[in-house]
């Protein structure tokens, strides 16, 4: 069988998940009947210390119910340039809610309160866009699972609040950044308006995601959740593996970014250039393949045909992504493949 690293989204409900969901109490969600949904939306909005939250199939879908909830069409959200609500989400924002983004750069995706603050442009006037929420990603995906520093978040926050600048926080891996950082998800939570975090990745569940706000905006997101066409009917049976993920999938994070690390300092020590250990922090391992002289597309087909499936995000970016359906002995044998597929003529 095929070591599977190309997301963290490839996990399968272990016996126990799957037990958990044979087992769950269901009524219909549309209605606000089905007793495991609500009392996950409201477990995990204790969790980040908010008032309520909305349970959705994806996790572009709780991006979006957020963010429509704080900036009107044609006001404006501010992104990283990396960000995944406008690199893969396929123009979402601008498709569903008529909102514009302008992006600012970093490096590795590593959140600098200065840099969005000197983009951000609230009240505008007549003649050019108003910035009314600024999106921070954490981890950030494509920026190698980078956590973003709470001090940054902290002095970001204070500043955009005081000049009437919503906060929104793509949280998809948020749970990866409290296991490698220690920081509260209720620390993390106090700072953002609207917050989305996905049990369908590290987690491990197979579907699902929660959307986090005060009442007024899940019950705005509800509505149009419905309208989406998201409205869902027993979901309990899909809800119960999300309470499971959160009883015994978040402390085994730890060993997820354990393996990370061995795979960049494998390929680390086959070219330094691939991969820099010290900024692989959580369970994803990019790699540049320029110095290799091969493409992302190449090396990635190299590693199929040996058994190992990993992601080509770039003409010499690829990626692996560590998660809770691969061990020790995998992570032996995917060392031994990206090897081979390295130095192979």
């Amino acid at each position: 069988m095929a070591i599977d690293l190309r997301s963290d989204t490839v996990t399968r409900p272990s016996d126990g998940m799957r037990a958990a969901m044979a087992q769950a109490q269901v009524g219909d969600d549309v209605y606000g009947d089905d007793p495991t949904v609500n009392s996950l939306e409201e477990r995990v909005a204790a969790l980040f210390g908010k008032e309520a939250g909305l349970f959705t199939p994806t996790g572009s879908l709780a991006n979006q119910l957020a963010i429509r909830t704080l900036v009107k069409p044609g006001e404006e959200l501010l992104v990283e340039t990396r960000s995944h609500i406008v690199r893969a989400e396929l123009g979402a924002a601008a498709t569903f809610s008529g909102i514009t983004t302008r992006t600012w750069p970093t490096t590795d995706g590593l959140l600098r309160a200065e840099d969005p603050l000197a983009v951000a442009h609230e009240n505008a006037g007549p003649y050019l866009v108003s910035t009314t929420a600024i999106a921070i990603e954490n981890t950030h995906n494509f920026g190698g699972g980078t956590i973003q520093p709470i001090d940054e978040i902290a002095v970001l926050s204070r500043a955009a609040h005081a000049r009437g600048i919503a906060m929104h926080l793509d949280g998809a891996r948020i749970w990866n950044a409290h296991v490698a950082s220690g920081v509260s998800l209720s620390e993390y939570g106090k700072h953002f308006d609207t917050i989305s975090v996905c049990l369908s990745k590290g987690l491990g569940a197979p579907i699902g995601s929660v959307m986090l706000s005060d009442k007024s905006r899940v019950a705005d997101a509800r509505i149009w959740r419905k309208r989406y066409g998201a409205g869902m009917r027993q979901v309990g049976i899909i809800a119960a593996a999300g309470h499971f993920a959160l009883e015994n999938n978040i402390k085994r994070l730890a060993d997820d970014h354990d393996r990370a690390k061995r795979l960049a300092q494998a390929l680390h020590a086959i070219n330094n250039s691939l991969v820099d250990p010290a900024k692989v922090q959580t369970n994803i391992v990019g790699l540049d393949l320029v110095g290799m002289g091969m493409t992302a597309a190449e090396f990635t087909t190299r590693c199929k045909e040996a058994g190992l499936w990993i992601s080509a995000l770039g003409p010499h970016y690829a990626r692996l992504v560590t998660h809770l359906d691969f061990d020790d002995a995998q992570c032996d044998q995917a060392i031994e493949i990206l090897q081979r597929a390295l130095v192979a003529k």
